[in-house]
């Protein structure tokens, strides 16, 4: 197994090091196995609270660079989100570099699965973009550190319905505070992304008779939602922040709130289940909290599938994880409300929420 795994220590003039030190970052690491064409990272961020547990995506980066930035990215969030979820675990993510319509197949799978394995249950992987039930079960040949497994095996299966259930109460949390009322009823919805979160989330949101529009690069996921709802108009992508709408909901790939979106977007309500929707935090928050706009931070209403997948270490029970998620209508607000008070924007009001608890169990112990 060819593995290089670095560890986060005295400061070095690495740029990978370098990155790890500035998110903090306990461990990188970089797998590669020529027979099966896998190349793959694994992020694992934070482990005071429990080992880290996160998905893995499978997607075309233009180089390893940007497939690097992208781990270091979710397994960040990954953390903040496992502990303003109240979960006891940490920060994990993965990605395997390639196109999972073609390159996907069960050797390349299960040598992945084997990678993960080696961690020793440091890092327990999940379902995310470009990944199915079916890729878990094939990690699972090689590993125990899987959670996302269909219910045959024990698993919780699909872990999209409770995610977009957390999403569609982060949604109506924001509707609350910038409507005074959290019903959807009329509202004009973007979903960009019509993937399997995409598409639990325009359930909900049509039973509640919301006037939905959804946009995605893939014509098979539109049809699946079109050949279902033939009211939902189809927006095309390039042109999403043109639409009238009152809630713009990420659904895709992150980033998409950023300078050039902001200029047009109309939008009183971001809330979405993307990672890392703002494109730059630091400059973003602030701007969409100066636009007037309630951003609900994506780590904590998109919490969903990491709920599922903790419920299926404890032996899973799928109204007791749908009971967890409602609880981010509450987190949601509470975040609203911290944020008005110190006047800051949502994201930071979060990010402390988060870390006041992990430097409150950092007491009890360091790490997994």
């Amino acid at each position: 197994m060819e593995a290089q795994t670095f560890t986060q220590n005295t400061a070095v003039e690495n740029p990978v090091i370098q990155e790890m030190l500035n998110l903090g970052h306990e461990q990188v690491v970089f797998c590669n196995d020529a027979n099966t064409g896998l190349k793959a990272i694994i992020g694992i961020h934070n482990t005071v609270l429990g080992p880290a547990l996160g998905g893995t995506r499978m997607w075309v980066y233009n180089n390893e660079l940007e497939a690097l930035n992208d781990v270091l990215r979710l397994s960040r969030g990954m953390t903040y989100k496992a502990a303003v979820s109240g979960l006891n675990l940490g920060g994990g993510k993965a990605v395997i570099m390639g196109d999972s319509r073609s390159l996907k197949n069960e050797a390349l799978m299960r040598r992945f699965g084997s990678f993960v394995d080696s961690l020793g249950g440091k890092y327990i992987t999940a379902e995310d973009v470009g990944m199915s039930t079916k890729d878990m079960e094939y990690i699972h040949m090689e590993t125990e550190h899987v959670a996302g497994l269909p219910e045959s095996l024990g698993g919780g299966g699909d872990p999209s319905p409770v995610t977009a259930y957390g999403v569609y109460m982060g949604m109506k949390a924001s509707a609350k505070k910038i409507f005074g009322s959290d019903s959807l009823e009329g509202k004009k919805v973007v979903v960009q992304g019509a993937g399997n979160v995409g598409r639990y989330l325009i359930d909900y949101l049509m039973k509640e008779n919301a006037i939905v529009s959804v946009s995605d690069i893939f014509e098979d996921k539109i049809k699946l939602v079109t050949d279902k709802y033939p009211s939902v108009a189809v927006v095309p992508a390039d042109k999403v922040f043109e639409q009238e709408m009152d809630i713009y909901a990420p659904c895709a790939l992150g980033a998409t709130v950023n300078d050039e979106s902001l200029e047009k977007l109309t939008a009183k309500i971001i809330a979405g289940a993307a990672n890392n929707q703002l494109a730059n935090e630091a400059k973003h928050g602030v701007d969409v909290l100066e636009k007037g706009i309630i951003y609900a931070p994506d780590y904590v209403i998109n919490a969903g599938g990491l709920i599922n997948c903790y419920s299926e270490l404890e032996g899973y029970n799928r109204d007791r994880a749908m009971a967890a998620a409602e609880e981010i209508y509450q987190t949601t607000l509470n975040i609203f409300a911290m944020s008005e008070q110190e006047n800051i924007p949502t994201y930071l009001a979060a990010n402390k929420l988060a870390e006041q608890r992990i430097e409150a169990i950092a007491n009890v112990h360091r790490g997994w």
